[in-house]
């Protein structure tokens, strides 16, 4: 992995958790940790990828919004 894995979180949209660097499933009737360590790794790049993504959704938002604040005829 390239970036450390934040240290707790939920997943968006997906019923795990990670909880003091451990990921958790997370149900109705309670939590229990993955005994794959393949799908531990997979939730941890799935994890960074999103991060990344809403990163990068973010920088976009900012320069979309320095682009229009610097052209006042500009139009949303």
């Amino acid at each position: 992995m390239s970036a450390p894995t934040p240290q707790q979180g939920r997943l968006a949209h997906a019923p795990v958790v990670l909880h003091g660097g451990r990921w958790w499933l997370d149900g109705g009737a309670g939590s229990i940790p993955p005994s794959d360590p393949a799908f531990s790794a997979a939730l941890d790049d799935f994890a960074l990828s999103m991060a990344a993504a809403d990163r990068a959704v973010a920088n976009l938002h900012i320069r979309q919004d320095e682009t229009h604040s610097t052209d006042p005829g500009g139009m949303r």
